[in-house]
Protein backbone atom coordinates (compact mmCIF):
# COMPACT_ATOMS: atom_id res chain seq x y z
CA UNK A 1 0.00 0.00 0.00
CA UNK A 2 2.63 2.45 0.42
CA UNK A 3 4.21 1.94 -2.72
CA UNK A 4 1.00 2.61 -4.40
CA UNK A 5 0.74 5.45 -2.41
CA UNK A 6 4.14 6.99 -3.34
CA UNK A 7 3.16 6.22 -7.11
CA UNK A 8 -0.28 7.79 -7.12
CA UNK A 9 1.48 10.66 -5.72
CA UNK A 10 4.09 10.82 -8.15
CA UNK A 11 1.30 10.70 -10.85
CA UNK A 12 -0.73 13.50 -10.11
CA UNK A 13 0.93 15.28 -7.39
CA UNK A 14 -1.04 18.48 -7.48
CA UNK A 15 -4.71 17.23 -7.98
CA UNK A 16 -6.99 17.27 -4.74
CA UNK A 17 -7.21 14.22 -3.30
CA UNK A 18 -9.46 15.27 -0.10
CA UNK A 19 -11.68 18.13 0.62
CA UNK A 20 -15.10 18.28 2.67
CA UNK A 21 -18.21 20.28 1.25
CA UNK A 22 -18.06 23.42 -0.69
CA UNK A 23 -14.19 22.69 -0.96
CA UNK A 24 -14.00 24.61 2.56
CA UNK A 25 -10.82 22.44 2.93
CA UNK A 26 -8.63 20.80 0.23
CA UNK A 27 -5.97 17.84 0.62
CA UNK A 28 -3.78 17.59 -2.38
CA UNK A 29 -1.62 14.15 -3.17
CA UNK A 30 1.31 16.02 -2.97
CA UNK A 31 0.45 17.92 0.76
CA UNK A 32 -1.45 14.86 2.02
CA UNK A 33 2.17 12.75 1.03
CA UNK A 34 4.47 15.64 2.70
CA UNK A 35 2.36 15.54 6.18
CA UNK A 36 2.25 11.84 6.68
CA UNK A 37 6.57 11.92 5.89
CA UNK A 38 6.68 14.40 8.20
CA UNK A 39 4.16 13.14 10.84
CA UNK A 40 6.50 9.40 10.18
CA UNK A 41 9.35 11.19 11.41
CA UNK A 42 7.30 12.40 14.32
CA UNK A 43 5.62 8.77 15.44
CA UNK A 44 9.02 7.23 15.04
CA UNK A 45 10.13 9.28 17.54
CA UNK A 46 7.37 8.14 20.11
CA UNK A 47 8.29 5.19 19.38
CA UNK A 48 5.69 4.16 16.71
CA UNK A 49 7.80 1.31 14.43
CA UNK A 50 7.42 -1.90 12.59
CA UNK A 51 4.44 -3.93 14.11
CA UNK A 52 3.42 -1.21 16.37
CA UNK A 53 -0.50 -0.20 16.55
CA UNK A 54 -1.65 3.04 16.55
CA UNK A 55 -5.50 4.17 18.01
CA UNK A 56 -7.25 7.02 16.25
CA UNK A 57 -10.41 8.49 17.62
CA UNK A 58 -11.17 11.24 14.49
CA UNK A 59 -14.18 12.13 12.85
CA UNK A 60 -14.22 12.02 8.96
CA UNK A 61 -12.12 14.88 8.29
CA UNK A 62 -9.02 15.26 5.74
CA UNK A 63 -6.41 15.45 8.94
CA UNK A 64 -7.29 11.60 9.25
CA UNK A 65 -5.53 10.97 6.02
CA UNK A 66 -2.24 12.07 7.09
CA UNK A 67 -2.11 10.96 10.03
CA UNK A 68 -2.92 7.00 8.88
CA UNK A 69 -0.72 6.91 6.01
CA UNK A 70 2.24 7.75 8.33
CA UNK A 71 1.80 5.24 10.46
CA UNK A 72 1.47 2.68 8.00
CA UNK A 73 4.41 3.83 6.00
CA UNK A 74 6.36 3.22 9.36
CA UNK A 75 4.96 -0.52 9.02
CA UNK A 76 2.81 -0.03 12.15
CA UNK A 77 -1.21 -0.82 12.15
CA UNK A 78 -3.14 1.81 12.74
CA UNK A 79 -6.88 1.16 13.68
CA UNK A 80 -9.96 3.45 14.19
CA UNK A 81 -11.73 3.71 17.49
CA UNK A 82 -15.90 4.16 16.89
CA UNK A 83 -16.82 7.85 17.87
CA UNK A 84 -19.46 6.53 20.30
CA UNK A 85 -17.39 4.53 22.39
CA UNK A 86 -17.34 4.03 25.85
CA UNK A 87 -14.63 4.55 28.35
CA UNK A 88 -14.89 0.68 28.94
CA UNK A 89 -14.79 0.15 25.55
CA UNK A 90 -11.69 2.27 24.46
CA UNK A 91 -10.00 0.13 27.26
CA UNK A 92 -10.31 -2.35 26.12
CA UNK A 93 -9.44 -1.91 22.17
CA UNK A 94 -6.21 -0.02 23.75
CA UNK A 95 -5.57 -2.92 26.12
CA UNK A 96 -6.12 -5.42 23.37
CA UNK A 97 -4.24 -3.65 20.48
CA UNK A 98 -0.80 -2.94 22.84
CA UNK A 99 -1.33 0.48 21.81
CA UNK A 100 1.28 3.10 22.87
CA UNK A 101 0.13 6.09 21.18
CA UNK A 102 -3.60 7.35 20.21
CA UNK A 103 -4.19 10.61 17.97
CA UNK A 104 -7.99 11.90 18.77
CA UNK A 105 -9.63 15.09 18.61
CA UNK A 106 -11.25 17.50 21.56
CA UNK A 107 -14.40 16.49 21.55
CA UNK A 108 -13.49 12.85 22.38
CA UNK A 109 -10.25 13.94 24.37
CA UNK A 110 -12.04 13.10 28.17
CA UNK A 111 -13.79 9.53 27.16
CA UNK A 112 -9.86 8.77 25.78
CA UNK A 113 -8.09 10.12 28.92
CA UNK A 114 -10.60 7.58 30.87
CA UNK A 115 -10.14 4.81 29.27
CA UNK A 116 -6.84 4.86 28.80
CA UNK A 117 -6.11 4.34 32.51
CA UNK A 118 -4.18 1.20 33.35
CA UNK A 119 -3.31 0.89 29.83
CA UNK A 120 0.02 1.29 28.23
CA UNK A 121 -0.53 4.35 26.19
CA UNK A 122 2.30 6.88 26.41
CA UNK A 123 1.13 8.92 24.39
CA UNK A 124 -1.76 11.05 23.11
CA UNK A 125 -2.08 13.16 20.04
CA UNK A 126 -4.60 15.67 19.93
CA UNK A 127 -4.97 17.09 16.40
CA UNK A 128 -6.83 20.64 16.92
CA UNK A 129 -5.35 21.35 20.24
CA UNK A 130 -3.04 20.18 22.93
CA UNK A 131 -1.94 20.77 26.75
CA UNK A 132 -3.37 18.74 29.44
CA UNK A 133 -0.58 16.48 28.98
CA UNK A 134 -1.42 15.81 24.94
CA UNK A 135 0.61 16.70 22.03
CA UNK A 136 -0.37 18.83 18.68
CA UNK A 137 0.43 17.60 15.52
CA UNK A 138 2.96 20.63 15.67
CA UNK A 139 4.59 19.50 18.41
CA UNK A 140 4.98 15.15 17.20
CA UNK A 141 6.93 16.56 14.13
CA UNK A 142 8.76 18.81 15.57
CA UNK A 143 10.18 16.10 17.74
CA UNK A 144 11.36 13.94 15.22
CA UNK A 145 15.20 12.85 14.35
CA UNK A 146 16.25 15.01 11.85
CA UNK A 147 17.95 12.06 10.63
CA UNK A 148 15.54 9.61 9.82
CA UNK A 149 15.36 8.01 6.94
CA UNK A 150 11.60 8.00 5.61
CA UNK A 151 12.17 6.11 2.39
CA UNK A 152 13.67 3.39 3.71
CA UNK A 153 10.98 3.17 6.45
CA UNK A 154 8.46 2.62 3.76
CA UNK A 155 10.42 0.21 1.45
CA UNK A 156 10.53 -2.36 4.33
CA UNK A 157 7.09 -2.75 4.51
CA UNK A 158 6.07 -5.60 3.08
CA UNK A 159 3.17 -7.18 1.96
CA UNK A 160 1.98 -9.37 4.44
CA UNK A 161 2.50 -6.80 7.61
CA UNK A 162 -0.90 -5.94 8.85
CA UNK A 163 -2.24 -2.81 7.22
CA UNK A 164 -4.73 -1.97 10.31
CA UNK A 165 -7.35 -3.71 12.74
CA UNK A 166 -10.79 -3.95 12.26
CA UNK A 167 -12.49 -4.27 15.76
CA UNK A 168 -15.76 -6.70 14.85
CA UNK A 169 -18.88 -4.95 16.65
CA UNK A 170 -19.08 -7.56 19.65
CA UNK A 171 -22.85 -9.15 18.93
CA UNK A 172 -21.21 -12.41 19.86
CA UNK A 173 -18.74 -11.12 22.72
CA UNK A 174 -16.32 -8.78 23.29
CA UNK A 175 -14.76 -6.95 20.03
CA UNK A 176 -12.07 -8.88 18.23
CA UNK A 177 -8.88 -7.08 16.29
CA UNK A 178 -9.49 -8.33 12.54
CA UNK A 179 -5.75 -7.99 10.84
CA UNK A 180 -5.97 -7.22 7.70
CA UNK A 181 -2.46 -6.84 5.75
CA UNK A 182 -1.50 -4.89 2.46
CA UNK A 183 -1.97 -8.05 0.65
CA UNK A 184 -5.37 -8.21 1.27
CA UNK A 185 -6.36 -4.84 1.19
CA UNK A 186 -4.78 -4.44 -2.56
CA UNK A 187 -6.61 -8.00 -3.30
CA UNK A 188 -9.79 -5.97 -2.04
CA UNK A 189 -9.06 -2.48 -4.04
CA UNK A 190 -8.30 -4.47 -7.40
CA UNK A 191 -11.49 -6.45 -7.06
CA UNK A 192 -13.15 -2.86 -6.59
CA UNK A 193 -11.37 -1.34 -9.96
CA UNK A 194 -12.57 -3.95 -11.95
CA UNK A 195 -15.69 -4.15 -10.66
CA UNK A 196 -16.20 -0.54 -11.45
CA UNK A 197 -14.11 0.35 -14.50
CA UNK A 198 -12.37 2.43 -11.69
CA UNK A 199 -10.42 5.69 -12.64
CA UNK A 200 -9.10 8.63 -11.48
CA UNK A 201 -12.29 10.58 -11.90
CA UNK A 202 -14.44 8.43 -9.45
CA UNK A 203 -16.16 10.43 -6.50
CA UNK A 204 -16.55 9.11 -2.91
CA UNK A 205 -18.46 10.33 0.12
CA UNK A 206 -16.77 9.99 3.69
CA UNK A 207 -19.67 9.68 5.95
CA UNK A 208 -18.95 5.82 7.52
CA UNK A 209 -17.02 5.58 10.73
CA UNK A 210 -13.53 5.02 9.56
CA UNK A 211 -13.84 1.91 12.24
CA UNK A 212 -15.62 -0.09 9.79
CA UNK A 213 -14.21 -1.53 6.87
CA UNK A 214 -16.44 -0.25 4.15
CA UNK A 215 -15.23 3.53 4.84
CA UNK A 216 -11.34 2.53 5.19
CA UNK A 217 -11.46 0.49 1.85
CA UNK A 218 -13.94 2.66 -0.38
CA UNK A 219 -12.57 6.27 1.00
CA UNK A 220 -8.76 5.46 2.07
CA UNK A 221 -7.21 2.68 0.33
CA UNK A 222 -8.95 2.74 -2.78
CA UNK A 223 -8.04 6.57 -3.39
CA UNK A 224 -3.94 5.36 -2.24
CA UNK A 225 -4.11 3.36 -5.10
CA UNK A 226 -6.23 4.91 -7.55
CA UNK A 227 -5.65 8.34 -7.23
CA UNK A 228 -9.55 9.57 -7.17
CA UNK A 229 -11.21 12.24 -5.22
CA UNK A 230 -12.75 11.80 -1.21
CA UNK A 231 -14.98 14.39 0.23
CA UNK A 232 -15.44 13.93 3.74
CA UNK A 233 -18.48 14.62 6.23
CA UNK A 234 -17.61 14.35 9.96
CA UNK A 235 -21.72 14.75 10.93
CA UNK A 236 -23.94 13.11 9.68
CA UNK A 237 -26.50 15.83 9.98
CA UNK A 238 -24.54 17.13 6.86
CA UNK A 239 -24.91 13.38 4.83
CA UNK A 240 -27.62 14.61 2.56
CA UNK A 241 -25.91 18.31 1.46
CA UNK A 242 -22.57 16.40 1.38
CA UNK A 243 -24.47 13.97 -1.09
CA UNK A 244 -25.32 16.76 -3.31
CA UNK A 245 -22.63 18.50 -3.38
CA UNK A 246 -20.26 15.00 -3.93
CA UNK A 247 -22.11 14.17 -6.45
CA UNK A 248 -20.52 10.44 -6.38
CA UNK A 249 -19.54 8.10 -8.43
CA UNK A 250 -19.40 4.95 -5.88
CA UNK A 251 -21.84 5.48 -2.79
CA UNK A 252 -22.44 2.60 -0.13
CA UNK A 253 -24.20 2.89 2.84
CA UNK A 254 -26.39 0.99 5.10
CA UNK A 255 -29.91 -0.07 4.83
CA UNK A 256 -30.97 2.43 7.27
CA UNK A 257 -29.22 5.18 5.22
CA UNK A 258 -31.30 4.36 2.51
CA UNK A 259 -34.69 4.12 4.23
CA UNK A 260 -33.59 7.77 4.83
CA UNK A 261 -32.96 9.05 2.00
CA UNK A 262 -36.30 7.18 0.71
CA UNK A 263 -38.32 8.93 3.51
CA UNK A 264 -36.63 12.38 2.37
CA UNK A 265 -37.75 11.92 -1.08
CA UNK A 266 -41.46 10.82 -0.43
CA UNK A 267 -41.72 13.73 1.87
CA UNK A 268 -40.45 16.25 -0.98
CA UNK A 269 -42.91 14.53 -3.59
CA UNK A 270 -45.68 14.58 -1.22
CA UNK A 271 -45.10 18.26 -1.25
CA UNK A 272 -46.37 18.97 -4.57
CA UNK A 273 -49.65 20.04 -5.67
CA UNK A 274 -51.73 20.34 -8.73
CA UNK A 275 -50.69 18.95 -11.56
CA UNK A 276 -46.86 18.87 -10.77
CA UNK A 277 -48.37 16.29 -7.70
CA UNK A 278 -50.25 14.00 -10.71
CA UNK A 279 -46.86 14.22 -12.65
CA UNK A 280 -44.47 13.10 -10.12
CA UNK A 281 -47.37 10.08 -9.19
CA UNK A 282 -46.92 9.27 -12.97
CA UNK A 283 -43.63 9.14 -13.22
CA UNK A 284 -42.73 7.16 -10.14
CA UNK A 285 -45.51 4.24 -11.41
CA UNK A 286 -44.00 4.14 -14.81
CA UNK A 287 -39.99 3.98 -13.21
CA UNK A 288 -40.92 1.40 -10.99
CA UNK A 289 -42.85 -0.71 -13.93
CA UNK A 290 -40.42 0.00 -15.57
CA UNK A 291 -37.43 -0.84 -13.41
CA UNK A 292 -39.17 -4.01 -12.03
CA UNK A 293 -40.07 -5.57 -15.46
CA UNK A 294 -36.32 -5.42 -15.76
CA UNK A 295 -35.66 -6.70 -12.48
CA UNK A 296 -38.14 -9.68 -12.64
CA UNK A 297 -36.54 -10.68 -16.07
CA UNK A 298 -39.59 -9.39 -18.20
CA UNK A 299 -39.56 -8.01 -21.51
CA UNK A 300 -40.07 -4.17 -21.57
CA UNK A 301 -42.77 -3.07 -24.38
CA UNK A 302 -42.00 -0.40 -26.94
CA UNK A 303 -45.11 1.68 -25.20
CA UNK A 304 -43.25 1.47 -21.40
CA UNK A 305 -39.64 2.31 -22.79
CA UNK A 306 -41.09 5.77 -24.25
CA UNK A 307 -43.21 6.44 -21.18
CA UNK A 308 -40.36 5.85 -19.08
CA UNK A 309 -37.82 8.14 -21.32
CA UNK A 310 -40.49 10.63 -20.60
CA UNK A 311 -40.82 9.74 -16.91
CA UNK A 312 -37.48 9.91 -16.82
CA UNK A 313 -36.67 13.58 -18.48
CA UNK A 314 -39.41 15.22 -17.01
CA UNK A 315 -39.01 14.01 -12.88
CA UNK A 316 -36.94 10.87 -12.57
CA UNK A 317 -33.48 12.46 -13.53
CA UNK A 318 -34.44 15.80 -11.55
CA UNK A 319 -34.55 13.87 -8.58
CA UNK A 320 -31.68 11.75 -9.22
CA UNK A 321 -29.71 15.30 -10.03
CA UNK A 322 -31.61 17.04 -6.51
CA UNK A 323 -29.78 14.29 -4.12
CA UNK A 324 -26.21 14.16 -5.77
CA UNK A 325 -27.38 10.77 -7.24
CA UNK A 326 -26.84 11.66 -10.89
CA UNK A 327 -23.19 9.86 -11.60
CA UNK A 328 -23.85 6.87 -9.71
CA UNK A 329 -21.94 3.85 -11.39
CA UNK A 330 -22.37 1.69 -8.39
CA UNK A 331 -24.89 1.92 -5.45
CA UNK A 332 -24.16 -0.82 -2.07
CA UNK A 333 -26.60 -1.30 0.50
CA UNK A 334 -24.42 -3.31 2.69
CA UNK A 335 -23.20 -4.35 6.76
CA UNK A 336 -27.22 -5.65 7.63
CA UNK A 337 -29.98 -7.19 5.39
CA UNK A 338 -31.82 -5.08 3.37
CA UNK A 339 -35.67 -5.42 2.34
CA UNK A 340 -35.93 -6.36 -1.56
CA UNK A 341 -38.42 -3.78 -1.69
CA UNK A 342 -36.05 -0.90 -0.70
CA UNK A 343 -34.15 -2.05 -3.42
CA UNK A 344 -37.12 -1.76 -5.79
CA UNK A 345 -37.78 1.66 -4.80
CA UNK A 346 -34.97 2.85 -5.88
CA UNK A 347 -34.00 1.26 -8.94
CA UNK A 348 -37.17 2.39 -9.71
CA UNK A 349 -35.86 6.14 -9.86
CA UNK A 350 -33.16 4.61 -11.93
CA UNK A 351 -30.30 4.41 -9.43
CA UNK A 352 -29.25 0.66 -9.58
CA UNK A 353 -28.97 0.00 -5.80
CA UNK A 354 -27.85 -3.43 -4.82
CA UNK A 355 -27.31 -5.79 -2.13
CA UNK A 356 -23.71 -6.69 -0.67
CA UNK A 357 -22.27 -8.75 1.20
CA UNK A 358 -18.88 -8.78 3.31
CA UNK A 359 -17.20 -8.90 6.45
CA UNK A 360 -14.27 -7.36 8.52
CA UNK A 361 -12.82 -10.65 8.01
CA UNK A 362 -13.12 -10.60 4.33
CA UNK A 363 -11.38 -7.18 4.17
CA UNK A 364 -15.06 -5.87 3.42
CA UNK A 365 -16.93 -7.10 0.30
CA UNK A 366 -16.98 -10.23 -0.68
CA UNK A 367 -20.09 -10.55 -3.31
CA UNK A 368 -22.42 -7.88 -4.91
CA UNK A 369 -24.45 -8.01 -8.67
CA UNK A 370 -22.02 -6.25 -11.43
CA UNK A 371 -23.37 -3.25 -12.85
CA UNK A 372 -26.42 -3.67 -14.92
CA UNK A 373 -26.66 -7.44 -13.31
CA UNK A 374 -28.79 -6.69 -10.51
CA UNK A 375 -30.52 -9.95 -9.18
CA UNK A 376 -32.75 -8.81 -6.10
CA UNK A 377 -33.09 -11.78 -3.49
CA UNK A 378 -29.49 -12.28 -3.92
CA UNK A 379 -26.18 -10.50 -2.53
CA UNK A 380 -24.83 -10.81 -6.04
CA UNK A 381 -21.31 -12.82 -7.55
CA UNK A 382 -18.20 -13.56 -5.57
CA UNK A 383 -15.85 -10.72 -6.48
CA UNK A 384 -12.75 -11.67 -8.20
CA UNK A 385 -10.27 -13.87 -6.64
CA UNK A 386 -12.72 -15.29 -4.16
CA UNK A 387 -14.35 -18.70 -3.69
CA UNK A 388 -17.30 -19.21 -2.04
CA UNK A 389 -18.96 -23.06 -1.26
CA UNK A 390 -21.93 -23.80 0.80
CA UNK A 391 -21.22 -26.13 3.74
CA UNK A 392 -23.35 -29.33 4.24
CA UNK A 393 -24.88 -27.25 7.17
CA UNK A 394 -25.70 -24.67 5.31
CA UNK A 395 -22.84 -22.21 6.19
CA UNK A 396 -21.19 -19.79 4.18
CA UNK A 397 -17.08 -20.85 3.12
CA UNK A 398 -15.24 -18.29 1.99
CA UNK A 399 -11.47 -18.53 0.56
CA UNK A 400 -9.23 -16.20 -1.20
CA UNK A 401 -6.50 -13.26 -0.89
CA UNK A 402 -9.42 -10.83 0.81
CA UNK A 403 -9.23 -13.63 3.74
CA UNK A 404 -8.11 -11.79 7.21
CA UNK A 405 -4.19 -12.81 8.39
CA UNK A 406 -6.10 -14.39 11.62
CA UNK A 407 -7.73 -12.51 15.09
CA UNK A 408 -5.18 -10.28 17.17
CA UNK A 409 -3.76 -12.16 20.47
CA UNK A 410 -6.37 -15.09 19.39
CA UNK A 411 -4.89 -18.23 17.53
CA UNK A 412 -7.87 -20.57 19.43
CA UNK A 413 -10.38 -18.02 17.41
CA UNK A 414 -8.73 -17.88 14.66
CA UNK A 415 -8.43 -21.73 14.13
CA UNK A 416 -12.42 -21.71 14.65
CA UNK A 417 -13.11 -19.94 11.90
CA UNK A 418 -10.14 -20.42 9.07
CA UNK A 419 -9.50 -24.50 8.70
CA UNK A 420 -6.85 -25.92 7.50
CA UNK A 421 -7.57 -25.48 4.34
CA UNK A 422 -8.06 -21.81 4.14
CA UNK A 423 -11.81 -21.64 3.97
CA UNK A 424 -13.41 -18.72 6.45
CA UNK A 425 -16.30 -19.81 8.56
CA UNK A 426 -18.74 -16.73 8.04
CA UNK A 427 -21.48 -18.05 10.35
CA UNK A 428 -24.05 -16.47 7.90
CA UNK A 429 -26.73 -19.60 6.27
CA UNK A 430 -26.78 -18.89 2.05
CA UNK A 431 -27.01 -20.66 -0.85
CA UNK A 432 -25.77 -20.49 -4.43
CA UNK A 433 -28.26 -20.44 -7.65
CA UNK A 434 -26.92 -21.80 -11.04
CA UNK A 435 -25.45 -18.71 -12.27
CA UNK A 436 -23.09 -18.20 -9.11
CA UNK A 437 -25.65 -15.62 -7.46
CA UNK A 438 -25.28 -15.67 -3.58
CA UNK A 439 -28.08 -15.52 -1.27
CA UNK A 440 -27.78 -14.96 2.82
CA UNK A 441 -30.30 -16.64 4.63
CA UNK A 442 -29.57 -15.43 8.23
CA UNK A 443 -27.03 -15.75 10.71
CA UNK A 444 -26.12 -19.31 11.44
CA UNK A 445 -26.93 -18.66 15.72
CA UNK A 446 -29.72 -16.16 15.17
CA UNK A 447 -32.45 -18.56 13.19
CA UNK A 448 -35.70 -18.31 15.05
CA UNK A 449 -37.00 -22.18 15.53
CA UNK A 450 -40.44 -21.95 16.88
CA UNK A 451 -42.22 -24.09 18.89
CA UNK A 452 -43.31 -26.51 15.95
CA UNK A 453 -39.72 -26.70 15.10
CA UNK A 454 -39.97 -24.17 11.82
CA UNK A 455 -36.66 -22.30 11.28
CA UNK A 456 -37.28 -18.89 10.36
CA UNK A 457 -35.00 -16.01 9.14
CA UNK A 458 -35.45 -12.66 11.85
CA UNK A 459 -33.76 -10.22 9.32
CA UNK A 460 -35.91 -11.45 6.62
CA UNK A 461 -39.03 -10.62 8.75
CA UNK A 462 -37.81 -7.44 10.02
CA UNK A 463 -36.70 -6.03 6.47
CA UNK A 464 -40.25 -6.49 5.48
CA UNK A 465 -41.72 -4.80 8.56
CA UNK A 466 -38.79 -1.78 7.76
CA UNK A 467 -39.44 -1.74 4.63
CA UNK A 468 -43.51 0.15 4.88
CA UNK A 469 -42.33 2.60 7.01
CA UNK A 470 -40.08 4.92 7.54
CA UNK A 471 -40.75 5.80 11.35
CA UNK A 472 -39.50 2.26 12.25
CA UNK A 473 -35.91 2.48 12.45
CA UNK A 474 -35.53 -1.29 13.88
CA UNK A 475 -38.26 -4.01 14.65
CA UNK A 476 -36.68 -7.07 16.28
CA UNK A 477 -38.46 -10.12 15.46
CA UNK A 478 -38.86 -12.73 18.18
CA UNK A 479 -40.31 -16.45 18.50
CA UNK A 480 -37.78 -18.78 19.31
CA UNK A 481 -39.33 -21.70 21.32
CA UNK A 482 -42.57 -19.99 20.90
CA UNK A 483 -46.16 -20.92 19.18
CA UNK A 484 -45.89 -17.40 17.26
CA UNK A 485 -43.92 -14.45 16.32
CA UNK A 486 -44.16 -11.09 18.36
CA UNK A 487 -42.32 -7.88 17.44
CA UNK A 488 -40.90 -5.36 19.45
CA UNK A 489 -40.71 -1.34 17.39
CA UNK A 490 -38.03 1.18 17.58
CA UNK A 491 -39.03 4.48 16.04
CA UNK A 492 -36.45 6.25 13.79
CA UNK A 493 -35.48 9.36 15.76
CA UNK A 494 -35.07 11.55 12.64
CA UNK A 495 -38.08 10.32 11.08
CA UNK A 496 -40.06 10.78 14.73
CA UNK A 497 -38.90 14.26 15.49
CA UNK A 498 -40.11 15.10 11.93
CA UNK A 499 -43.59 13.17 12.27
CA UNK A 500 -43.80 14.79 16.08
CA UNK A 501 -43.68 18.40 14.97
CA UNK A 502 -46.56 17.20 12.24
CA UNK A 503 -48.42 16.22 14.97
CA UNK A 504 -47.88 19.01 17.26
CA UNK A 505 -46.83 17.21 20.46
CA UNK A 506 -43.01 16.70 21.93
CA UNK A 507 -40.78 14.29 20.14
CA UNK A 508 -40.19 12.23 23.27
CA UNK A 509 -40.21 8.09 22.25
CA UNK A 510 -42.72 7.56 25.43
CA UNK A 511 -45.08 9.74 24.20
CA UNK A 512 -44.94 8.83 20.49
CA UNK A 513 -44.98 5.02 21.11
CA UNK A 514 -48.24 5.27 22.85
CA UNK A 515 -49.88 7.90 20.05
CA UNK A 516 -52.72 6.47 18.29
CA UNK A 517 -51.69 7.67 14.98
CA UNK A 518 -47.98 6.37 15.49
CA UNK A 519 -49.70 2.78 16.38
CA UNK A 520 -51.69 2.80 13.09
CA UNK A 521 -48.61 3.41 11.10
CA UNK A 522 -46.69 0.90 12.49
CA UNK A 523 -49.58 -2.01 12.60
CA UNK A 524 -50.23 -0.64 8.72
CA UNK A 525 -46.49 -1.67 8.41
CA UNK A 526 -46.83 -4.75 9.95
CA UNK A 527 -49.92 -6.21 7.98
CA UNK A 528 -47.98 -5.23 4.52
CA UNK A 529 -45.18 -7.15 5.67
CA UNK A 530 -47.20 -10.06 6.89
CA UNK A 531 -48.84 -10.26 3.37
CA UNK A 532 -45.59 -11.18 2.14
CA UNK A 533 -44.43 -13.75 4.51
CA UNK A 534 -45.52 -17.34 4.93
CA UNK A 535 -48.03 -17.72 7.66
CA UNK A 536 -45.77 -19.03 10.36
CA UNK A 537 -43.71 -16.11 9.76
CA UNK A 538 -46.46 -13.30 10.53
CA UNK A 539 -45.76 -11.02 13.31
CA UNK A 540 -49.07 -11.62 15.47
CA UNK A 541 -48.74 -8.92 18.10
CA UNK A 542 -46.21 -5.79 18.25
CA UNK A 543 -44.99 -3.39 21.28
CA UNK A 544 -43.62 -0.17 20.16
CA UNK A 545 -40.81 0.75 22.72
CA UNK A 546 -40.54 4.18 24.36
CA UNK A 547 -36.68 4.77 23.48
CA UNK A 548 -34.52 5.93 20.75
CA UNK A 549 -31.71 3.41 19.93
CA UNK A 550 -28.22 4.83 19.39
CA UNK A 551 -25.59 3.14 17.04
CA UNK A 552 -22.85 1.65 19.48
CA UNK A 553 -24.87 1.21 22.67
CA UNK A 554 -25.78 -1.63 24.46
CA UNK A 555 -28.70 -2.41 22.17
CA UNK A 556 -27.38 -1.67 18.45
CA UNK A 557 -23.77 -2.09 17.40
CA UNK A 558 -22.22 0.86 15.84
CA UNK A 559 -23.25 -0.33 12.22
CA UNK A 560 -27.04 -0.17 13.58
CA UNK A 561 -26.94 -4.03 13.92
CA UNK A 562 -29.20 -5.46 17.02
CA UNK A 563 -27.53 -7.13 19.63
CA UNK A 564 -30.41 -9.77 20.58
CA UNK A 565 -29.33 -10.67 24.04
CA UNK A 566 -29.26 -7.36 25.36
CA UNK A 567 -32.68 -6.87 23.91
CA UNK A 568 -34.49 -9.88 25.15
CA UNK A 569 -33.23 -8.69 28.86
CA UNK A 570 -33.88 -5.49 28.60
CA UNK A 571 -37.64 -6.37 27.51
CA UNK A 572 -38.30 -9.75 28.85
CA UNK A 573 -41.27 -8.23 30.69
CA UNK A 574 -42.84 -6.17 27.43
CA UNK A 575 -42.09 -9.23 25.69
CA UNK A 576 -44.05 -11.61 28.06
CA UNK A 577 -46.78 -9.49 27.99
CA UNK A 578 -46.96 -9.78 24.38
CA UNK A 579 -47.17 -13.57 24.67
CA UNK A 580 -49.99 -13.42 27.86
Amino acid sequence: MCSAFQATVERDPGAVAVRTAGDTRTLTFAEWARQARELAAGFAALGVGRGSKVALMLANRPEFYPVDTAVVHLGAAPFSMYNTSSPEQIKHLLSDSGAEVVVCETQFLAAVEKGRKGTGVKHVVCIDGSGDGTLSPAEVIAAADPEFDFESSWRAVRPDDVLTLIYTSGTTGSPKGVQLTHANMLAMVRATIRLANGTRDERVLSFLPSAHVADRWSALYLCMVLGNRITTVADRAGFTAGLADCRPTLLGAVPQVWQKLRGGIEEKLAESTGAKAKLATWAVRVGRRYSDTRLDGGRVSAGLRAQYALADRLVLAKVRAALGLDSINIAISGAAPVSPELLRYFNGLGIEVSDAWGMSELSGMASICPPGQVRLGTVGKPVDGLEIRIADDGEVLVRGPLVMKGYLNKPEQTAEVIDSDGWLHTGDIGDLDGDGYLRIVDRKKELIINAGGKNMSPSNIENWVKAFEPLIGQAIAIGDNRKYNVALIVLDQDAATVFAEKLGVAADPAILASHPDVDRLVAAAVELANAKLSRVEHIRKFRIVGDFWQPGSELLTPTMKPRRKPINERYAAAIEELYR
